[in-house]
């Protein structure tokens, strides 16, 4: 078995991997690598990247649709299924392969190929051909799609987002088991792309949005494509001709039932975790959910020198938090037993459905809502909506007493930006009358959050 020695050895060669072998070398420690496969990021190779290219295609079936409200007459609308795929793949791999000429970079010699587990808590195993003794571990090993237990006898039939975009082309029927991002974004995108499609999920709201009038906005707005069953549990799945036959009860007790071409689930990605042997590197589970108990902040796993990045945590599965807790998790790794503890960013989600959906700051809390002050706007009669005829959708905007604005949640045009705008305010602790003290170029849907701001500094006495 070979041997080998290094300050500091990553596991995963995804966002959150990658990010943590580039701080660590930056910070002057010799870092291995080492990745099973497959390659390219989760984002690039079924996730972000395809999703986003699969959502282009029917966001211009849906305008090729609608654009008669402009006097334009664009005819009849005819989907390619195949071709569509072959357009979500073929850019797909070009995405993938940025990513890997990314990890070609690493010397060979600090790339090693495999499945690693720990046989103590200073040593590492790679299959049955590296034995590896690093001064540190970051564990990035990203996660995995889950299969709900009522699916698994037919689990030969049922598709993942890491095989859906490998259909040759677009089923007759599909049903969604999933409302979350994933699962939103593409039951709608399919359904416009001509695809009948049934989301279900046991929730009361999509997308996991909390604050209630949003959700109630976006279960109207979304409900309106695809037939949406919220409260919704699906009890068996059997075979059926080349389908599926499902079952499924509301939280009212109704019961219903469908057959689909294809089934999709969408139900969440857990952590990689169980071919590590956590045990044997003395990491106990004190939930029973698989994860170790770690610092969110400096992502150090107890007192170990073992610290745990990116989707591998489940603490916020999202692209940039993956890259910069990759960028903490390897620094800190390399500088061990000096640790640093970086303020966390604001929460920040996005829903790349139309209209989008997004969340930053603070959750809305019944209970905390009570002292907050809540600013509203509605897209309904938003200038520059009503121009683009996407005049659907809801922000609202949360403070302190003292205007100091701590979160939002909306759903309407352009929100990936109105959101970032968002994001800032609430890292900088502005208030609204800083925020309002901002130039809002005419006519933007920014207006739109400018608004929602104004309505909060009025309650709050920050208007001039």
């Amino acid at each position: 078995m070979r041997e080998l020695t290094c300050d500091v050895a990553v596991i995963g060669a995804g966002t959150a991997g990658l990010a943590a072998y580039d701080a660590a070398t930056k910070a002057g420690a010799r870092a291995v690598v080492i990745e099973r496969g497959p390659g390219g990021t989760t984002c690039a190779r079924v996730g972000c990247m395809p999703s986003k290219l699969l959502i282009a295609a029917a966001r211009a079936a849906h305008d090729a649709r609608h654009a008669g409200v402009f006097g334009v007459e664009a005819g009849e609308v005819r989907v390619d299924g195949a071709a569509v795929m072959r357009r979500v793949r073929a850019l797909r791999d070009d995405f993938v392969a940025s990513v890997l000429d990314g990890l070609d970079r690493i010397p060979a010699e600090q790339r090693v190929a495999g499945t690693a587990r720990f046989s103590d808590p200073a040593t590492l195993v790679v299959d049955d051909h590296t034995r590896i003794v690093p001064g540190a571990v970051v564990i990035a090993t990203g996660s995995s799609p889950s299969l709900p237990e009522p699916l698994r006898p037919v689990a030969d039939r049922v598709l993942t987002t890491d095989t859906l975009f490998e259909i040759g082309t677009l089923p007759e029927s599909l049903a969604v088991l999933g409302a979350g991002a994933v699962g939103l974004e593409l039951a709608q995108a399919m359904s416009r792309l001509g695809v009948r499609v049934t989301l279900l999920d046991p929730a009361e709201a999509v997308g996991g949005i909390r604050d209630p009038e949003v959700a109630a906005c976006a279960a109207a707005l979304l409900g309106a494509e695809i037939d949406l069953r919220l409260g919704a549990t699906v009890e068996t799945a059997t075979a059926e001709g080349d389908g599926v036959r499902l079952t499924w009860r509301l939280a009212t007790g109704e019961r219903g039932e469908g057959t689909f071409a294809r089934v999709l689930a969408a139900a969440g990605r857990p952590p990689n975790l169980s071919d590590l042997d956590l045990a044997a590197a003395g990491l106990d589970d004190p939930e029973e959910d698989g994860l170790p108990d770690f610092n969110p902040r400096t992502l150090q796993c107890g007192t170990l020198p073992i610290f745990i990045a990116g989707d591998a945590n489940h603490e916020r599965p999202v692209l940039h938090e993956a890259q910069r807790q990759g960028w903490i998790a390897g620094g800190n790794a390399a500088r061990f037993p000096q640790v640093e503890a970086p303020p966390p960013w604001p929460a920040f989600s996005l829903i790349f459905t139309h209209p989008q959906i997004a969340a930053i700051g603070r959750a809305f809390d019944p209970e905390a809502a009570r002292d907050w002050v809540v600013g509203e706007a509605s897209f309904a009669d938003q200038g520059r909506a009503r121009a683009m005829d996407r005049a659907d959708g809801l922000i609202r905007v949360c403070a302190e007493p003292d205007g100091r604005l701590v979160g939002a949640a909306m759903i309407g045009p352009g929100v990936e930006h109105l959101a970032h705008l968002m994001a800032v305010a609430v890292q900088e602790g502005w208030t609204a009358a800083t925020f309002l003290d901002r130039p809002f170029y005419h006519p933007t849907l920014e207006e739109g959050l400018q608004t929602a701001v104004k309505a909060v500094a009025e309650r709050t006495g920050g208007t001039r």
